[in-house]
């Protein structure tokens, strides 16, 4: 019974389908996508639905470029598409085609529409069209050149594909009906002309099919049973339906269209459009910026796949668009990478410590934990000397009420290692801090002094200045600065501009063991990655999320 109330309405309505054998034994989904743009998030959700529907229920999936507009398409988009389906786990087999596959097909079946009336070349500009078009509350004009015959608007169809004619000169539109309260099925463009090389076809073709059109065929001819898309495209369904009654399958079985909401997230940018300025504007620095929603994005700032499915299944399937908490999204991350990367220390932002009483040119070796919550993992060594790093921020030479690391006069315990007290703060001509002077209680040594069991109040992460590494640490923050888009404003104006912090950090030497790609948590700081800018001579790494957790916070509430 809970099995049953956990199923969304689209498993339900599949389940149905399979249950009065509308597709025999069939369940073939796609996935769609446009090669004009990198993937984002958005369609993370609409890969993992697509892809885990027809596993649930034994069937397939196809991988489909709509590469129907050859003025905005590239290779480059194509192949990022298929690295973004892999990386989330998916695969196709051999089931990967193009829409441009079908462009023969769409053609003929174009012909054959027009062949029974149900289509003509329309003479108005885009401009006229739209203006023929009417509102919702007024029907539309049928266009002068709606009556053609059949034997005419076959000859200027068949001249549109030969290059007659130049751009927006001539279109084929559907017949349908110009006062219907659904101004998509008021005789909508099914072909365009558009003399540009497509990536794929090169310029064996100078008329491409809309997407209204193209979409449906490529459906039909693949034998798609459930095509699944977001909101926006429900009031395309009739269009959908009608571009596909005149078309014949073998089994007379045609695919149906089912619309769920699109994902909104919180802080995140999900119109291609946009994201294309600001890659193209260079305020990112490609589509992978770790900044960026796109997967590629946050395949380099460090999430994982299991992350993401995880989201998307947490935040469901429903029928009306919302927005979704991007806390929930770095809750899934924690929670995938908090008991399978190791635990290192790392100061970010480093100031120096000097301890006086501790004998120059001496180090220890002490043992750290790599990951507190699994054993598993076990241990490493670390290295203590005189001098060492610690955060900036963990000091403060007038403490506030409730600080509880170091100031001048107190005491914090070094983690794994000794309680240090401030003595003294040295200080540059700017009356900038250069040097923390401290001393430390040899008997306090965690696990082995005397007084390793005394108690303070503060507990810091450290780096030992015999062995740090030097590394560069990018501190990502969201692109924008509030919640969600505001569509009145550029979107340049909505930029955070604290969305990248540099620093020159400090690293204990473990570090260079680990290679790009591979992922940790700095102790107090957050979960982070190392960068593909990284060098054999430098580490670069990008936080993937900070420690602190909202969204579980806000679930216990």
């Amino acid at each position: 019974m809970e099995q049953e109330k956990n199923k969304n309405f689209i498993e339900s309505s599949i389940e149905k389908d399979i249950q009065e054998k509308k597709y025999g034994d069939r369940i073939h989904t796609r996935f769609p996508p446009e090669p004009n743009g990198y993937l984002h998030i958005g369609h993370a959700k609409s890969i993992c639905l697509n892809f885990g529907i027809a596993k649930k229920y034994g069937g397939i999936t196809n991988l489909r470029f709509d590469d129907t507009n050859p003025s905005k398409e590239d290779t480059e988009y194509v192949n990022s598409i298929k690295e973004d389906v892999e990386w989330l786990g998916f695969s196709w087999d051999d089931r990967m085609f193009y829409a441009s596959d079908y462009f023969p097909i769409l053609y003929d079946y174009a012909v054959k529409l027009i062949s029974l009336g149900k289509a003509y070349v329309d003479d108005l500009s885009g401009e006229e069209i739209h203006a023929y078009r009417g509102t919702f509350n007024e029907p539309g004009k049928e266009s002068p050149y709606r009556d053609r015959s059949v034997e005419e608007n076959l000859r200027l169809f068949q001249e549109m594909k030969e290059g007659k004619y130049q751009d927006g000169e001539k279109v084929l539109r559907a017949k349908i009906d110009m006062a219907s309260p659904n101004l998509n099925m008021r005789d909508p463009v099914l072909y365009r002309i558009l003399h540009a090389s497509h990536h794929r076809t090169g310029n064996t073709w100078c008329i491409y099919p809309m997407y209204d059109f193209a979409h449906p065929v490529s459906d039909a001819i693949e034998r798609i049973t459930h095509s699944i898309c977001t909101l926006e495209f429900e009031a395309h369904r009739p269009l959908y339906n009608w571009v596909l009654k005149d078309w014949e399958d073998p089994e007379g079985q045609k695919p149906q269209q089912i619309e769920f909401a699109r994902l909104n997230v919180t802080h995140m940018i999900t119109s291609k459009r946009k994201l294309r300025a600001l890659v193209e504007k260079g305020v990112v620095r490609g589509w992978d910026d770790p900044r960026m929603p796109t997967i590629s994005g946050i395949r380099r700032r460090g999430y994982t796949p299991a992350s993401i499915r995880d989201f998307c299944e947490r935040i469901g399937v429903a029928k009306a668009d919302s927005m979704v908490d991007s806390a929930l999204l770095e809750y899934c991350i924690r929670e995938d990478l908090k008991l399978k990367v190791p635990r290192i220390m790392t100061v970010i932002d480093p100031i120096k410590v000097v301890l006086v009483d501790y004998p120059e040119g001496k180090t220890e070796t002490l043992i750290a934990d790599n990951n507190q919550e699994n054993e598993s993992m076990g241990q490493r060594k670390i290295t203590f000397s005189r001098e060492l790093y610690i955060e900036r921020q963990d000091f403060m030479e007038e403490p506030v009420r409730k600080f509880f690391r170091l100031a001048p006069g107190k005491e914090v315990r070094l983690k794994y290692a000794y309680i240090i007290k401030c003595e003294r703060v040295l200080k540059d001509e700017q009356g900038n801090i250069i040097e923390i002077h401290c001393t430390h209680d040899p008997e306090s040594k965690s696990g082995t002094g005397e007084n390793a069991n005394r108690k303070v109040k503060g507990t810091l992460h450290w780096v030992s200045a015999a062995d740090a590494v030097d590394i560069t640490t990018r501190m990502y923050d969201y692109l924008l600065t509030d919640n969600e888009e505001d569509g009145d404003k550029d979107i340049l104006e909505q930029i955070n501009p604290q969305s990248l912090v540099e620093y020159q950090s400090k690293a204990e030497a473990y570090i260079k063991e680990f290679k790009q790609g591979n992922s940790f948590q700095f102790l107090r700081q957050g979960y982070f990655v190392i960068d593909p800018d990284t060098t054999s001579d430098h580490i670069v790494v990008n936080r993937i999320v900070g420690l602190r957790d909202t969204w579980a916070k806000m679930q216990k509430k």
